[in-house]
């Protein structure tokens, strides 16, 4: 996936999550995290691919890791 497409896919999800948010429900805040975790899997899909080409590598060998592994990330 180009780093376009991964752009416009978070462009989207934040777009559907905002509208989420205006009108919470439980069925919406199932959706919600569901959004949120895509949204971090993309994330780190798109600064995996921009350190693998700051460092002279092909960006498209950045994989998208499980939502397990971008979650527990420590900040």
């Amino acid at each position: 996936m180009a780093d376009e497409q991964i752009l416009l896919k978070i462009e989207n999800l934040v777009d559907e999550e905002r509208r989420l948010r205006k009108d919470e429900t439980p069925e919406n805040a199932d959706r919600i995290v569901d959004i949120e975790e895509t949204l971090d899997q993309c994330w780190d899909l798109l600064r995996q691919r921009r350190a693998l080409r700051e460092f002279g590598r092909d960006p498209d060998a950045a994989i998208v890791r499980d939502t397990g592994t971008v979650e527990g990330y420590l900040q």
